[in-house]
């Protein structure tokens, strides 16, 4: 399978970006099926996981951060909002999800979306002081290359 088509079917397996949103929030019914079958966590338990995730963000951050994939961007948007100084960079393969975090974006001029891989980032050497990946390894289809990328921007 080509690498395109491997990337688009890890996509397809989400069901669509309201499965995606209900899922990854535990919030739908099917959401919360996912996060108790599959995770073990009910939404409580999701919801401390994103805040030991994301404590890796320091208070005030103002250098430059890549969220790769952003998804939907639902779970990161309300904390970009209260980071105005950051240079905030969203990369999704999938133009969906893209457009998705992109209208829940709006507004945040400090904020940027970029459609790619994150196999072949687009982006030079040392271009961010963080990058920030919540949920998006078990979906890339060249885990090296995701990881061999990351370490390099």
């Amino acid at each position: 399978m080509e690498r395109k088509e491997a990337i688009r079917s890890a996509y397809r397996l989400t069901g669509g970006n309201n499965f995606y949103d209900g899922m990854i929030t535990c919030s739908t019914l099917s959401g919360q099926a996912v996060c108790r079958l599959i995770w073990g966590m009910d939404r409580a338990e999701t919801q401390d996981y994103l805040s030991a995730a994301l404590a890796g963000i320091p208070e005030g951050f103002s250098g430059r951060l890549l969220e790769v994939p952003v998804g939907t961007g639902i779970l990161t948007m309300p904390l970009y909002r209260e980071m105005p100084e950051a240079e905030i960079t969203c990369l999704d393969y999938s133009p969906e999800m893209l457009e998705r975090a992109k209208s829940r974006g709006e507004g945040l001029a400090h904020v940027r979306f970029q459609q790619g891989d994150v196999g072949a980032l687009p982006f030079g050497n040392s271009s961010f002081d963080i990058v920030l990946s919540l949920n998006g390894f078990h979906a890339f289809p060249d885990k090296e290359a995701a990881w061999r990328e990351i370490f390099r921007v």
